[in-house]
């Protein structure tokens, strides 16, 4: 399945993108994190959360195929 990933703040300065498109076998977040982690090392020191389709997940969210968005912490005001 194709699986859009956006990336914001943060994440970008790591992985030189705002967004890409990866082509994955399906299985949970923490599946797609793996594949991220690999191609991206400097990602396993950075803070942040999993949104699909606009939704916070965990880990073992099951993948549906659409949106994932890495979510940096965000300052309040």
């Amino acid at each position: 399945m194709h699986i859009r990933i956006k990336y914001l703040g943060q994440i970008v300065e790591v992985t030189g993108k705002e967004e890409e498109t990866l082509e994955v076998a399906g299985g949970q977040v923490s599946d797609l994190l793996d594949v991220l982690n690999s191609k991206y090392n400097q990602l396993k020191n950075k803070d942040f959360q999993i949104a699909q389709n606009q939704e916070l997940v965990s880990l073992e969210t099951e993948l549906t195929g659409f949106e994932i968005a890495l979510l940096p912490p965000f300052a309040g005001g």
